[in-house]
């Protein structure tokens, strides 16, 4: 009940931030709410600083708030098989595969084109608005055609405003409220790029619009330079979109992925970026945006403070492709779900730079210990293999100790996509991960005999050389014992050739993983993981009242009457400086909680590990399992995804299908693509048809 009525809330709250949105650009809009200003100017000690909060910035942060309640209840919410589909589950689940913007859910397409919508009635709002009163510029006079171009590019501002206000939601970590729609952090990043490019375009109209009619005027030198007492300030503006259009062509993927620090480092510079726009546009302009950041300072405050306890690795495995599993120590007590992902930074290597990673075990099984595979690829990981192959301590027979600093765990709410009867789970390569922790997590709960979890599972695995196949090693205890898991593997080996080779030889040609030991002298503190949501919610909940009540304070007692911008439609430097003032109390403050939480936690929960290590398979085990022949492994081709489609619905006996697939690109588009005709094909057909659910993860950000 109590979650019902949470969810009833979260709607309403939504759909009346969303019905401001929508409302802003109007004339209608305009009128009341100068009006509402110099009403609370005149008789609330809130003023206008208060009631621009509680109406544009409050909504959102409260939406976060019950938000994080909501999923916290909501964990502890049983496992059931997902219930009889609907027309709307149908829509969200129905794929479009196009080569320029790869696979799009129903919902994402929806949500899409209602966004864009929204952007074309805003611009047209305001600009149709500008036209009809044609008001002329006090600093240099325009034709009608300059005054409209210049009108446009002003309003090109706006609707980058509105992609600014949305684009830190989708990188929160602990505290992210996309979740609430089921998106778990790797997915949203997309979302993030997606603002961040628009955002970036009408920025760039909105500056060069600007510049245009300056030169047209031959007002360049005059106008660019000027940092003015009130009103907008130019200067801060062409500050704020130089540093913009650095972060994002250092983000593009051609330099993103050859050279990673240059892209980690420049992004850092959105603070230079907020800063300057707040300067530029005003404090009135940046409630609109203040949410996202005030949730984003938070989030990035609490990750600080729990990665501020290092700890250290346990134990690695190094398999032969390149790539180690590395165990760390975790308190029993925190639980994970599977596919949940962990970021590491290892100061030894770089002292700033944290990667995420797929959890590979399960909190089910592995109670002490959380694990991770990372391959060598890049230049971290590289530096990170070779760090594991280093030299040993002499006075002990481990490695020197590799201390670690952690973020996370990051996963989602609930385990609504493993509801189905079946799941089809496709792999390439490294993309094995995220699986690896959902089988062992099904295998834990079926052996103790709960429901809810699939009868029949396929994987996958497409991989270039056989030996990665060695990647499948946490799970060969599940793939020996069919008649308990019901698990079904099909590997591609699409860069060798070998003739009748069964999965068996191959798992006995390849050499064994070999286990490093370290030592833990230098630390004794496992991994706790992030704050609970209702400690976030709290820790929101008073930081935002702390804003608030800052804001009114500095307001009331330091801006004299004759400078209070009431009737100005921009704020001076000063207005803008008290907000950061009252943004930094409000954030010193969520500081001294969260410490105090994190220190609460240690103190009465401190444990010390021991080094409990992971057990290698042995080779006997391999040879005598015979459930190995029932698993293929076919050499020199990709696979048939159509034909697997097509054969796992008609074994499945009318039932509902989870697939899920993680890989390259290219590969979504190919399961993706064979999972919508294999649902056309089974609507068109007679009796009872499986429907397909698509869902996707990503293991590189």
């Amino acid at each position: 009940m109590s979650l019902l009525i949470l969810k009833l809330l979260l709607i309403s709250i939504f759909a009346g931030w969303l019905s401001i949105w929508i409302l802003k650009p109007t004339e209608f809009w305009t009128q009341k709410w100068k009006a509402a200003e110099e009403k609370a100017n005149a008789s609330s000690i809130f003023r206008y600083n208060g009631l621009d909060f509680v109406v544009y910035a409050f909504p959102l942060i409260a939406l976060a708030i019950i938000g994080y309640i909501y999923l916290e209840l909501k964990q502890t919410e049983r496992i059931n098989r997902r219930g009889r589909r609907n027309a709307l589950t149908c829509f969200s689940s129905r794929i479009y595969v196009n080569s320029y913007l790869g696979v799009l859910s129903g919902a994402q397409i929806l949500a899409s084109s209602l966004f864009i919508i929204f952007l074309v009635w805003t611009f047209y709002a305001r600009v149709s608005a500008d036209f009809k009163k044609m008001t002329p510029v006090k600093t240099f006079k325009l034709s009608p055609w300059e005054y409209k171009f210049f009108r446009m590019a002003t309003r090109c501002g706006l609707l980058s405003e509105v992609c600014l206000a949305l684009l830190l939601l989708p990188v929160l970590r602990g505290m992210s409220i996309f979740r609430l729609l089921k998106i778990e952090f790797e997915a949203s990043v997309m979302y993030h790029i997606c603002l961040g490019n628009a955002m970036i375009f009408f920025a760039t109209l909105h500056g060069a619009g600007t510049f245009f009619i300056w030169g047209i005027k031959h007002r360049i030198p005059d106008e660019m330079w000027k940092w003015q007492k009130k009103g907008r300030i130019y200067l801060a503006g062409e500050i704020a979109l130089i540093t913009a259009l650095i972060i994002w062509m250092t983000s593009l993927p051609q330099i993103r992925r050859k050279w990673f620090q240059v892209f980690y480092y420049t992004h850092h510079l959105y603070i230079v970026f907020l800063v300057f726009f707040l300067f530029h546009g005003g404090d009135r302009h940046f409630y609109i945006i203040f949410p996202g950041v005030f949730l984003f300072a938070l989030d990035k405050l609490l990750r600080i403070l729990q990665s501020r306890t290092e700890t250290c690795v346990i134990s690695a495995r190094v398999f032969p492709c390149r790539a180690v599993e590395l165990t760390l120590p975790k308190d029993p007590r925190l639980k994970y779900t599977p596919t949940s992902v962990i970021f590491l930074k290892i100061p030894s290597i770089s002292r700033f730079q944290w990667h995420p990673f797929s959890i590979t075990s399960s909190s089910s099984i592995d109670e002490d210990t959380i694990s991770v595979i990372i391959k060598s690829e890049g230049q971290w990981t590289s530096a990170l293999y070779n760090k594991i192959n280093g030299e040993t301590d002499l006075e002990t027979d481990r490695r020197v100790c590799i201390q670690i600093a952690t973020e996370g765990p990051y996963g989602p709410a609930s385990l609504d996509f493993l509801r189905y009867d079946n799941l089809l789970l496709v792999a390439g390569g490294i993309g094995i991960t995220p699986f690896l922790s959902i089988i062992r997590e099904i295998s834990s709960k079926s052996s103790n005999g709960r429901n809810g979890y699939p009868d029949r599972i396929q994987i996958i695995y497409t991989i270039k050389k056989s030996q990665d196949v060695c990647l499948l090693d946490p799970i060969l205890p599940q793939l020996m014992n069919i008649e308990n898991f019901h698990i079904n593997l099909k590997v591609f080996v699409t860069r060798e050739n070998q003739i009748g080779a069964t999965l068996r030889e191959v798992l006995n040609e390849i050499p064994e993983t070999r286990t490093t030991n370290f030592t833990t002298a230098h630390t004794s503190y496992a991994i706790y993981g992030s704050e609970r949501l209702l400690w976030v919610a709290a820790i929101t909940t008073v930081s935002s009242i702390k804003f608030l009540l800052s804001l009114v304070f500095l307001n009331h007692f330091i801006v004299s009457p004759a400078k209070k911008p009431s009737a100005q439609k921009s704020s001076s430097s000063l207005v803008d400086f008290l907000l950061m003032c009252s943004f930094a109390m409000a954030t010193l403050s969520s500081t001294l909680m969260a410490v105090i939480i994190r220190w609460r936690k240690l103190k009465n929960g401190l444990r010390l590990f021991s080094d409990k290590q992971s057990r290698d398979m042995k080779q006997s085990s391999v040879e005598a399992s015979r459930d190995l022949d029932e698993h293929e492994i076919r050499f020199g081709g990709r696979p048939n995804f159509q034909d697997i489609f097509a054969k796992f619905a008609s074994e499945s006996g009318g039932s509902d299908i989870g697939v899920l697939v993680c890989g390259p690109e290219a590969m979504k588009e190919s399961v993706a693509s064979a999972c919508r005709e294999a649902m056309i094909l089974q609507k068109n057909a007679k009796g009872k048809n499986p429907h397909f659910y698509f869902h996707s993860l990503n293991f590189t950000l």
